[in-house]
């Protein structure tokens, strides 16, 4: 597929999806969503790319969630089907790191895009808010969900009713995100994790955020019997394998991801 309104950058292991419509907020469009989903299915597939760095074009906005003026186009029978914000799913199952790197203005599926992301770091100039309520709506793509388990349930609920932004040292301040750095810095300071990231043990950081989703969900013998299952999984990788020789040599482990 030919993207237009994402653009896709691969290099050492790392893969900066941007959401390419700055003149309209980076807002999502049907072909947007089209092309999230192609380009989403291609990354989990390709070995070669190890960690997702998600962010918008411009500094105005990351994502101000869907195009409310855009051409409306008949869903599919699938679309019909699949719960409102489906696309959220693709993203939540998402087996490799995600890194959203907000560089702006940030409201309804934009919000949700971020909190499905694993690390949030954002500029100094992010600003984030539940809107939905201001059109008499309630949150989507998993949004009731996934912010009471990041602020609580109380201020989620505060968040969602009102509708208000937040800026960025507020986000951060509720751990709603993980970091804020000067706008200048935001590519380089997500770039920089993502590298570390891409260089250690593939198969073990897959298997973490793995066990630490169904851990929201598990009871704590549920999760002792995935937690050795996927240690006895990670034993028989080459990582582990280098892991211990590194050990005993007495030297920083060289990764290989298999």
């Amino acid at each position: 597929m030919d993207y237009q309104d994402i653009i896709l950058e691969k290099k050492d292991g790392i893969v900066t999806l941007t959401l390419n419509r700055p003149e309209k907020m980076n807002s999502i469009s049907n072909r947007m969503r089209e092309e999230l989903m192609d380009a989403f299915s291609r990354i989990e597939t390709d070995d070669n790319l190890k960690v997702l760095i998600l962010t918008g074009a411009g500094e105005r906005a990351f994502c101000t969630g869907a195009d409310l003026a855009g051409k409306k186009i008949e869903p599919s029978r699938h679309e019909r089907i699949k719960p409102m914000g489906w696309i959220g799913e693709t993203l939540h199952r998402f087996p490799k790191p995600v890194i959203a790197a907000i560089n702006g203005v940030t409201a309804g599926a934009g919000v949700a895009f971020v909190m499905l992301s694993d690390i949030r770091i954002c500029s100094e100039n992010a600003r984030f808010g539940f809107v939905y309520i201001r059109r008499g709506l309630v949150p989507d793509c998993g949004s009731t969900y996934l912010l009471p388990r990041l602020v609580g349930m109380a201020k989620a609920l505060e968040l969602m009713w009102t509708g208000d932004f937040i800026d960025a040292r507020e986000a951060e301040r509720i751990g709603f995100v993980n970091s804020v750095v000067p706008k200048e810095d935001l590519i380089g300071e997500a770039t920089k994790l993502a590298l570390r990231l891409a260089s250690g043990p593939s198969i073990a950081i897959e298997l973490i955020k793995l066990a630490v989703r169904k851990g929201m969900e598990n009871t704590y013998e549920n999760q002792l019997d995935f937690e050795s299952r996927a240690q006895q999984l990670c034993m028989t990788t080459d990582d582990f394998k280098e892991g211990v020789q590194s050990f005993l040599e007495k030297r920083d482990p060289r990764f290989t991801g298999s």
